[in-house]
């Protein structure tokens, strides 16, 4: 299923390495800053919507199997 959903992205040396669906931009940009602390220079991550395939896991939550479009 395609949907635009909230993502903490990524990227090393410009290129998206992973992506992790958020429920909201306060959960994401709180998850970002942890991220940011504990990472080298060369990480950045980024916060925001993203057209994605998504799956339904079992116990209901959202996980993104592929980003479509930022």
């Amino acid at each position: 299923m395609i949907e635009t959903v909230i993502a903490l992205c990524m990227f090393m040396h410009g290129e998206l390495k992973e992506h992790k669906h958020q429920s909201t931009i306060h959960e994401c940009l709180m998850k970002k800053r942890v991220a940011e602390r504990n990472s080298s220079d060369t990480i950045r991550f980024s916060c925001g919507e993203v057209k994605a395939t998504i799956k339904i896991n079992n116990d209901g939550s959202k996980s993104i199997e592929k980003v479509i479009s930022k």
